[in-house]
This record gives C-alpha cells, sequence and structure tokens, in this order.
C-alpha cells in the first residue's frame, strides 16, 4: 500500500512587491516602534494587510527576507494582539495568517488591545492608591490629583466601550460628522443656558443629535 503523501503542494510562486507595496511596508515597521511595536512585526502585519491574501511563514520570510524564527515570533505577537487569525488551507498542513477582512475591525482591534495594556494596569494601580488611608496633607492631595486621573480615564473608558458597541456603519458616520458634533453640542449648550422659550420633545438638540447619528 502506497504511504499517504505527506510533503505540502508546492506554493506558487510569489508575486513580486511593488515600489508602493514596498513603501508602504516599510513604513509600518518604522512606525512599529512607536505604537509598542518592533519593525519586524510591523512589516509582517503590513504586508498580510496589503496583500489581502493568507499567507504562511515561509511565504512572509521569503518577501520580506526575514529569518524563519524571526517571522514565528513575530506572528506570534501579532495573534497576542489578535490582529491576525490562523486558518488552514485543504490539502496543505501549513499554518497560514490573515488579518481581520473589515478596516474597522482592526481599529477597533487595536484600542482595545492598547486599553487593555495600558490603560487598565495604571485603573488598577490608580484603585489600590485610593483606598489607602492619606498619611498626611502630601498624600491626601496626592490622592486627590489620583482621584482626578482615575475619574477622567473611567470617563474615556465608558466613551470607549459605547463606540465598541456602534456598527462600523455607525462609527464610520459618526467619524464622518467631524465637527458637527461640536456645533450641536454648542446648540444644545446654549438652549440649556438660555431664557429657555417653548420647544417640542423633538426640536431639543440631544435628540437632533440623536436622529442625525442614527442617519
Amino acid at each position: 500500500m502506497t504511504p499517504p503523501n505527506t510533503t505540502p503542494p508546492a506554493s506558487s510562486p510569489l508575486t513580486p512587491l511593488t515600489p508602493l507595496t514596498q513603501r508602504f511596508i516599510s513604513h509600518f515597521g518604522e512606525m512599529g516602534s512607536r505604537w509598542g511595536i518592533n519593525r519586524t512585526v510591523g512589516q509582517i502585519y503590513a504586508l498580510l494587510y496589503v496583500l489581502g491574501q493568507p499567507l504562511n511563514a515561509d511565504q512572509i520570510a521569503d518577501y520580506l527576507t526575514f529569518s524563519r524564527s524571526n517571522v514565528s515570533m513575530g506572528l506570534k505577537e501579532l495573534q497576542s494582539w489578535r490582529l491576525v487569525k490562523l486558518l488552514h488551507q485543504p490539502g496543505d498542513r501549513r499554518e497560514y495568517f490573515e488579518p481581520p477582512k473589515d478596516i474597522w475591525d482592526i481599529f477597533k482591534t487595536l484600542l482595545e488591545e492598547r486599553r487593555r495594556r495600558e490603560i487598565e494596569p495604571t485603573l488598577s494601580m490608580l484603585r489600590d492608591a485610593l483606598l489607602e488611608n492619606p498619611a498626611n496633607d502630601t498624600d491626601k492631595l496626592a490622592q486627590q490629583r489620583m482621584r482626578e486621573m482615575y475619574n477622567l480615564i473611567e470617563l474615556s473608558s465608558s466613551w470607549f466601550d459605547d463606540v465598541q458597541r456602534l456598527s462600523p456603519e455607525t462609527l464610520a458616520s459618526l467619524m464622518k460628522m467631524g465637527s458637527k458634533v461640536k456645533k450641536l453640542l454648542d446648540v444644545r449648550d446654549k438652549f440649556r443656558v438660555g431664557s429657555g422659550g417653548s420647544k417640542s420633545h423633538h426640536d431639543h438638540p440631544d435628540v437632533q443629535l440623536t436622529v442625525q447619528l442614527k442617519e
């Protein structure tokens, strides 16, 4: 009986990267350190994103002329950020990787991971500090300042949770409104401090803002 063939199918020849895609990938590598990831991880992600197709580790190494070990470490880092997912091709035992297809999913995942890694540890430290009994006036002042910081971060976290629940369409509409949101809020504030002429429920600026965000 002939043993089954366990050799992975030969990969199709890699399509050479154009100068445009090379420039994009190079830029993401340079930006990586500013986002808390190294150059290799940034370039791997940029390659997967811009090509828009699943790649295995060998293909990534060939494209970027990286060592196989560096590619493996980079892919593990991207998986920990939930910025790539693992999948398999029929008849191929190798692992392939691709980023989320929806750009808004990528955006929200980045925000969520940054909060988990950077904001939540700060909130935890502040909670512990605010539970301590201040030993002197200096500590009382320090706790007051910490509470102000804690309240601000908590407020922004609540806003972030609301944003995470928005559909991509609603989120895009909100961002496209830009300065219109500020104008609507300015109208609301003027309405609240004005003389208070009679207005119907549907004329209230808060209702107008809600309606426009849904449109």
